[in-house]
């Protein structure tokens, strides 16, 4: 039991590192060529009234996601969190492929050299993995975790 409980929490340790350097990375990305970034959001279709704000908000949520991930206290937080802006990106990007004509990419470094069909799949992968370690994740309310499961009955 106690070498299950390991494995599973080796699994969430190493999801959240995953997307801790994710969003460091893109983070810094959009950080160190600012200018393109604004430029790109200034662009798109569905942002541009909103750039001011999302240029600074994106990079500063992605960095505090990654030190909540970081942070055991705050990991399902931090999953949560992380589970969300992968989904808003994926929806935005999926919205954009199909009602859009214009298709801009404010990504970062090597992200940015996906194709779209790539990058879905690729923060599919990350949606699910965040799931994932929810659902693995010590102390969450889960369905295996012994003391949430008799609250169920």
């Amino acid at each position: 039991m106690k070498r299950n409980f390991q494995i599973r929490n080796h699994i969430v340790s190493i999801i959240c590192c995953l997307y801790a350097l994710l969003f460091a990375y893109a983070a810094t990305s959009k950080v160190l060529d600012f200018e393109n970034f604004q430029i790109q959001l200034g662009q798109s279709p569905l942002l541009s009234s909103f750039a001011s704000l999302i240029l600074f908000a994106v990079p500063a949520a992605e960095i505090i996601i990654a030190i909540l991930l970081l942070i055991e206290k705050y990991r399902l937080i931090g999953l949560f969190s992380a589970y969300t802006l992968m989904v808003l990106f994926t929806a935005y990007i999926y919205i954009l492929l199909h009602y859009s004509a214009f298709v801009p990419c404010s990504c970062g470094g090597i992200i940015q050299k996906l194709s779209w069909s790539q990058h879905i799949i690729f923060n599919i992968c990350f949606i699910v993995m965040a799931g994932i370690a929810v659902v693995l994740l010590p102390g969450s309310i889960t369905l295996h975790n012994p003391e949430t499961s008799k609250s169920w009955h």
